[in-house]
Formats: C-alpha cells, sequence, structure tokens
C-alpha cells in the first residue's frame, strides 16, 4: 500500500485538468500571439480561464496574470509593488513565518535601502494585529502576509489584517501569499482589503509551472519580466496556455466541491491528530478543528530525527515532508517558522508535515499510524544507543 501524505508539496492532477493539458499542447496549441485560427483558438483559452479564475474571486478578469507559480507571482507583487510605490515610501512589512519566495525578496529590498519590519509571531505561528498596527506608518507602501502557513497550517487573521492596513494608511497595499489556502477556502479580495493575491496551480490539483497573481485594478506594479508585450506589458513571454487552462480547470473544480472537500480534509486532520496524540512523545504544533488549515497537520516525533522517520515511513510507501518542499535541499533543514515559533531543539530536529487532498484516504491514514507506532519504538531504541 502507498500513502501519499505530502500534498503541500504538490498535488496530481485530476483527469479534467489533464485532459485539457493534452488538448491544448496536442490539438489547440496555437501561440496566443498569432492572428490566425489557431492563436484565436489559444486567446479563448486564456480568456476563459481568467473569466473562471475572476468569478472565484469575484473579481474582474482583468485584474487576473498568469505567471508561473507562487514564486514568481510573490516575487512580482513585492518588488513589483515596491518599486512602483517607491515615491511614497521606502517602508514595508511582512511576518516572520512566510515563505522564503516572500522573505527573499524581502531582504532584496533591504539591500536597496528599504526598511523592512519583520513582525513576530505567538507560538502557532500567528502573528498580532496590535503589532501590525503598530508597525504601519504613514510611510508604509506594502504589507505581505500568507494566507495558511506551509508548514504548520497556521491561519493568519487575513481579513482583520486587511481592513487594519486600510483604516491606518489607506495607501498602503496588502499582498497574500494564498498558495496553501486558494482552493480551499473562500477568498474575496475586494471585501478583505487584499491588493495582491498569488496562486500556485500545482497545489490543487494543477499543473506545475503554473499560477497567477490577482492585482486590484488600482494598484501601481512595475513589471519584472519585459520583452513581448504579453498581458498588457504586465508579464511579458509566451503565453503558458496548457498551465493557464489546466490551472483555471482545477480551480473550478476546487470551488465546485469545497464545502464537502473540506468537510473531508478535516474528518483526516482529526483522526489523525487524534492517533498521534496516542503516541508517547509526539508534540502536535497545528491546531484543532478550524483553528488551523484543514489539511496540513505539523508534529515532532521526540527522539528520532525528521530525516531518519521520513526514510522509514518511505521504505512503507509513505510520503510526508521535513518542511517546506522549497526548501529541503538546503544544508540545514531545521524550519525557520519552528524557530519562530520558538520551539525547543529536540523538536525542530524531529518536526514532520503530514497534508492531506481530496484523494486522501482514512485509510492511509491508518496505515501511516500504523508504521509510526511500529517505527518509533524501534528507531528510538537504536537513537540512544
Amino acid at each position: 500500500m502507498e500513502a501519499y501524505l505530502d500534498n503541500s508539496a504538490t498535488t496530481r492532477v485530476t483527469d479534467s485538468v489533464r485532459d485539457v493539458v493534452v488538448r491544448t499542447m496536442t490539438e489547440d496549441f496555437g501561440n496566443p500571439s498569432s492572428k490566425h485560427r489557431k492563436g484565436v483558438e489559444a486567446e479563448r483559452y486564456l480568456r476563459d480561464a481568467r473569466e473562471t479564475i475572476a468569478k472565484t474571486l469575484k473579481v474582474s478578469e482583468k485584474e487576473i496574470y498568469f505567471t508561473s507559480g507562487g514564486t514568481e507571482s510573490d516575487n512580482w507583487a513585492i518588488l513589483g509593488g515596491a518599486a512602483a510605490n517607491r515615491r511614497a515610501g521606502m517602508h514595508v512589512i511582512t511576518s516572520a513565518v512566510e515563505h522564503a519566495a516572500v522573505l527573499m525578496p524581502m531582504r532584496y529590498l533591504e539591500e536597496q535601502g528599504y526598511r523592512v519590519t519583520v513582525l513576530p509571531v505567538d507560538e502557532k505561528g500567528r502573528i498580532s494585529l496590535d503589532d501590525l498596527a503598530d508597525a504601519i506608518c504613514e510611510e508604509t507602501i506594502l504589507v505581505s502576509i500568507m494566507y495558511v502557513n506551509n508548514e504548520v497550517g497556521t491561519i493568519e487573521p487575513i481579513a482583520e489584517a486587511g481592513a487594519l492596513i486600510k483604516k491606518k494608511n489607506p495607501n498602503t497595499l496588502f499582498h497574500v501569499d494564498a498558495v496553501q489556502a486558494y482552493g480551499k477556502y473562500p477568498i474575496y479580495p475586494k471585501r478583505m482589503g487584499i491588493d495582491l493575491l498569488s496562486v500556485s496551480g500545482h497545489k490543487l490539483h494543477g499543473p506545475k509551472g503554473s499560477g497567477f497573481l490577482y492585482v486590484g485594478e488600482k494598484v501601481k506594479l512595475h513589471p519584472l519580466i519585459l520583452g513581448g508585450g504579453q498581458q498588457k506589458g504586465m508579464r511579458s513571454g509566451t503565453d503558458n496556455v496548457p498551465g493557464a487552462a489546466g490551472l483555471a480547470q482545477a480551480a473550478a473544480d476546487a470551488f465546485a466541491t469545497m464545502e464537502q472537500d473540506h468537510a473531508h480534509l478535516l474528518t483526516l486532520k482529526e483522526r489523525l491528530m487524534n492517533g498521534l496524540s496516542d503516541l508517547p512523545d509526539v508534540v502536535i504544533h497545528s491546531e484543532t478543528g478550524e483553528k488551523g488549515a484543514a489539511h496540513i497537520v505539523s508534529a515532532a516525533f521526540v527522539g528520532v530525527r525528521s530525516e531518519v522517520l521520513l526514510h522509514a515511513l518511505e521504505e512503507r510507501g509513505i510520503y510526508v515532508s521535513a518542511g517546506s518542499a522549497c526548501s529541503s535541499n538546503k544544508k540545514t533543514p531545521v524550519s525557520g517558522v519552528l524557530k519562530e515559533m520558538h520551539l525547543p531543539k529536540e523538536q525542530l530536529e524531529s518536526t514532520l508535515r503530514f497534508s492531506f487532498s481530496r484523494f486522501t484516504t482514512e485509510e492511509e491514514i491508518d496505515y501511516c499510524l500504523d508504521a509510526l507506532r511500529e517505527l518509533l519504538p524501534m528507531l528510538r531504541r537504536f537513537t540512544r544507543r
């Protein structure tokens, strides 16, 4: 048996996504910039994809720009937003537990002379709205806060933060990394004060290399990629029609079954957390119920290094993560998110992340728990020796 429990790293595409991607690569494969019929057909896929995605957010299709994924969308929102609004101020705000695709651009801005405020988080990885309010000033041009933390599943107070930001400084842009939230939660940028929203397709059963950035119609944003003038000159380069069409199909599928998928994910989460709670020396970092994301559980298996347990599970056909897939190839595997939550060293070195999708079954959860019950005592004995 196999149990794929690493859906926050990537998901398998659905049959409907596969079909539209294959069709746009083998039949309707024209370049949407071409003026002949093949190009017009390809352009229609892009137009339909924008309309589909815009409807899920209740925004205009003119505010959707296709990208190569979450990293590009985050970089563009932060670097492009800062550059376009530099005259209004050079102060930006983020949190200590953001993805590297946000933290690295923030570090770059700091090198360019911007003042960067990094908000601390509590023991669950959540920012304080009071800290955010205290940090905003007349020179604040951009705030970037993620919706769902990719490692522990903490849900940040996005709607409250949006309202606070606009009250303190209406000109401050609010960027939200929604890579782990879009398709799992209803998100309405206009109501929530969100000016920029990043999404990645392969986190919700879409193709890798696909994503989009929502850019509010009144937002000033400089392009990062210059060239052929595609997407109104804001994001040049030959349009990735298969990626956009596949992403839109994945979004349509996700929003059509969101309620039942959410209930299913909560059931899986509760089942896994209850099983982990019965195991000795296991510390669960994720919050129960609706307080945390339904599809992510982070837990420390004290006394066993995370890499050792990860590979032991892998030998049983169980696939999990020791943290963010985007940073797991670094020499130092200890999570910056967990450090910012001030966890003790023994937990930092022994944490795994389990993440589910609509295709995950209760049998997979039980299979994983059975394997942990067998492996942990053995691995701990070996470690003590």
